[in-house]
């Protein structure tokens, strides 16, 4: 019997390998798609493209379906730019992304921009250029895809995390935060694998739910392992931040981390009847972090679910 870990491990080669056919090495020379490939390409959790994968798949498609995997390294290529444009000294001003020296700091500020622009116009690019996804289903991943990283979306969050993150903050606007930088893109990438499933609109509306509980949780994870050296970034870029950490608490939080869990968990049964992979791989996937932030981290012995 085939068992789900290596069902998420045929999606991670999968991935991996499409990527790098969509960045070839060697196929252009200079420093801004040397930047993109190394932003794109290096050591990666893969949550999001992994996510559209898995849950496409829990709902009937198979890892050949046309466009999937494509889709799928979109999400990441506009994930990797996110991050590049997040770490730059005018915003997070950060060091150490995955491990490793921010694109920034390797290459240049100007061109670490230059970089995540061209990442965004690639994934795009990807989509639109998939000839085996429909002209519709084009239509709608590139719309859910662009409201996610736009205004109303990761930028329209890091402009409230930038602008008000240092400032005394009621629980409701950082959870406002948290939505449009985290959930927002989880959304897209949910929305994503319904067209490739051709979801009827009730599992659409479950995936949104599960996509708002998804990000809330994965924020607030990341929000308790902000001071852990463990996490391939810097340590306590949160000190100082209005976060719900500060204001309740580490063990509050992580019951809130656990409700919103229960809760995608929920929508995400709901929402996908022909398999549990998904299910599987998150429970699996939280798990393990949430190990890490216990032994290591801000945790009580008792105090976490």
């Amino acid at each position: 019997m085939v068992s789900h870990e290596d069902d998420v491990k045929r999606a991670q080669e999968a991935l991996e390998r499409r990527l790098e056919e969509l960045l070839p090495a060697g196929e252009q020379k200079g420093q801004v798609y040397a930047a993109m490939r190394d932003g794109t390409l290096g050591t990666g959790k893969r949550m999001r493209p992994l996510l559209l994968v898995l849950t496409a798949r829990d709902m009937g498609c198979t890892l050949e379906q046309p466009g999937l995997l494509d889709m799928a390294c979109a999400v990441e290529m506009v994930h990797a730019a996110s991050l590049m444009l997040d770490d730059m000294p005018c915003m997070d001003n950060a060091l150490l992304r995955r491990g490793r020296p921010t694109i920034h700091c390797q290459y240049g500020e100007n061109v670490a921009i230059l970089a995540a622009v061209s990442l965004l116009s690639h994934a795009f690019g990807v989509i639109s250029r998939t000839p085996a996804l429909p002209g519709e289903a084009k239509s709608r991943a590139i719309a859910e895809l662009a409201t996610a990283i736009g205004h109303l979306g990761l930028a329209q969050g890091q402009f409230l995390d930038l602008s008000e993150g240092d400032r005394a903050r009621d629980a409701e606007a950082i959870i406002l935060t948290n939505t449009l930088k985290t959930s927002s893109l989880f959304d897209a990438t949910l929305q994503m694998a319904a067209i490739a499933a051709s979801a009827s609109p009730c599992v659409q509306e479950r995936l949104r739910c599960f996509a708002r509980d998804m990000g809330q949780a994965f924020q607030l994870m990341d929000d308790l392992a902000d001071g852990l050296n463990s996490t391939g970034k810097d340590p306590h870029k949160d000190r100082g931040k209005s976060t719900l950490v500060a204001m309740l608490g580490a063990d509050a939080v992580c019951q809130k981390l656990h409700d919103h869990l229960h809760s995608a968990d929920e929508h995400i049964a709901h929402a996908c009847h022909t398999g549990s992979v998904t299910r599987r791989f998150l429970h699996a996937w939280f798990d393990n972090q949430m190990s890490l932030i216990r032994q290591n981290g801000p945790l009580s012995a008792t105090g976490c679910p």
